[in-house]
């Protein structure tokens, strides 16, 4: 599995939620990790909570391109969001 995102698009999420893509990435390797498909009828997406290599709760929206996790956007998970996470939901 690799990751592809849009270099534009991952930059404007830099400034805004302090978060890279590269790190957000890192998020598939938690076995805890939860997964929701997101409601989106222009295309299918999900958002999954999990830890990444920094140790932050993130929340990773993303679609599949082939064998390829195409990543939209990665920020902090809120206080609701950690707890969905914590408890497997």
């Amino acid at each position: 599995m690799g990751f592809e995102w849009d270099e534009r698009k991952a930059r404007a999420n830099r400034r805004k939620h302090r978060v890279d893509f590269a790190d957000a990435a890192t998020i598939f390797g938690d076995e805890r990790a939860v997964t929701v498909a997101e409601d989106d009828p222009e295309e299918e997406r999900y958002a999954t909570i999990g830890i990444d290599a920094l140790a932050r709760v993130l929340v990773v929206v993303y679609t599949m391109r082939g064998d390829r996790i195409r990543i939209i956007s990665a920020r902090r998970a809120t206080k609701r969001e950690r707890e969905h996470y914590e408890q497997g939901l």
